[in-house]
């Protein structure tokens, strides 16, 4: 790498990485974090010219890491390394922290419009033919519920809120709290969104009941929103959903040493606690309340 050429490298692997090799690279005092794209990403319907470009536009708002250097061809950035703590789901649960996530969310959500969207009812209809195409084994009830998602997709696009650059999958380890703000990094899924997609799968990840949930929607809206709240708790079930297939292409194609199959499954019996549950005909209804003067189109 130019930045380091001709000088003394201790270079040493970050943990926490699925679907790319993550390095801690020290020079002369300076760190910085090295990032190399995983096998076969491409399958997972990874875009890393996306990831890039929206590194760098997330970067300008001071939420996430400046990109340093970006070999073309070979797909390796080289990031701004950010001390500071990286958070677990036990540490977003900590009160006040909904509101700082909030004004993490109002800064991302506010960068330059990403190169690309983000769909999550597409990106399944895209894994469905990754999964046929390459011999994946999936739940076999899956398909059983294609027609609900549907349904679900019918909800939340009743109230969808202005695409805006969302992350699009915020594990709790992609926030680090460089002790003024919540930071977000690993942008390799990223796109324009509906903001409580962003909400919702966060919510998820971090493992939040209905009072965090009520407490981040509030935070970001400035209010409590039910419908907006039932929209996230649709997201929150499409994480699931969508993740069930990343986690089996993955137990395919990966070279990570990491148990794939008991991800997707665990991800697959919780989403289906959820549909077979009396809250998913709940949520569906209150996404797609009316306006005091709208119309609700039929979800059946």
């Amino acid at each position: 790498m130019s930045l380091w050429k001709g000088r003394n490298v201790d270079i040493s692997p970050l943990s926490g990485g699925l679907t790319n090799e993550n390095y801690l690279v020290q020079v002369d005092g300076q760190r910085y974090v090295m990032r190399l794209p995983g096998q076969s990403t491409e399958l997972l319907s990874i875009d890393r010219a996306n990831e890039v470009f929206n590194t760098k536009a997330a970067a300008s708002t001071g939420i996430g890491p400046m990109v340093l250097e970006h070999v073309a061809g070979a797909d390796v950035m080289v990031l701004e390394f950010i001390p500071g703590t990286t958070m677990s789901s036990s540490a977003l649960q900590a009160p006040r922290m909904a509101a700082r996530m909030a004004q993490s969310f109002h800064r991302l959500h506010a960068a330059p419009r990403f190169l690309q969207d983000f769909n999550m009812f597409r990106l399944i209809e895209q894994y469905l033919v990754i999964v046929d195409e390459h011999a994946v084994t999936i739940p076999s009830d899956y398909r059983d519920w294609i027609a609900t998602v549907s349904r679900i997709e019918r909800a939340v696009s009743v109230h969808a809120l202005p695409p805006a650059p969302c992350h699009n999958d915020l594990l709790c380890e992609n926030f680090i709290d460089d002790g003024s703000a919540l930071r977000i990094v690993d942008y390799e899924l990223s796109g324009n969104n509906d903001p409580c997609f962003d909400l919702g799968n966060t919510a998820q990840e971090a493992e939040f009941d209905q009072d965090h949930r009520a407490a981040l929607c509030e935070a970001y809206f400035g209010r409590p929103d039910p419908r907006q709240l039932a929209r996230m708790n649709l997201f929150a079930l499409m994480s699931d959903v969508g993740w069930t297939l990343w986690g089996a292409i993955q137990a395919k194609i990966s070279a990570v040493d990491y148990d794939f199959t008991g991800y997707y499954t665990a991800r697959w019996t919780r989403a289906l606690a959820v549909l077979r549950s009396d809250r998913l005909e709940r949520w569906m209804a209150e996404a797609a309340t009316p306006d005091a003067q709208g119309v609700t189109p039929t979800l059946t």
